[in-house]
């Protein structure tokens, strides 16, 4: 089951975190303030962001990768996905529950 690691805005990340779970595209969004340093058409840049933390499931990803290229308002966004190698049993339960689609 995947963890998926988006970095948006902070007039976005509120509403993309929103989206995903409320599409059951995510069971849980942890949103994280951070400063983001990178480099972007040559130049180096300092900005505020949050960092998105989306609980999801093997057959969710590709509709919540989807959704989240569709509304991101970055040209690039950080799309990365985590696989877990160990969770507690019962998270992946609630988890698959949750963004159950029947």
């Amino acid at each position: 089951m995947p963890t998926v690691y988006i970095t948006a805005p902070p007039s976005a990340a509120e509403s993309l975190a929103t989206m995903l779970v409320e599409e059951r595209l995510a069971a849980c969004v942890n949103r994280l303030e951070t400063t983001s340093t990178y480099r972007w058409e040559g130049t180096v840049h300092h900005d505020q962001e949050y960092v998105l933390l989306a609980k999801t499931t093997d057959d969710r990803y590709e509709s919540l990768r989807t959704r989240v290229l569709e509304e991101h308002p970055h040209e690039v966004p950080c799309l990365e996905r985590f696989d877990e190698a160990d969770v507690l049993e019962a998270f992946v339960d609630w988890r698959r529950d949750v963004t159950a689609t029947d």
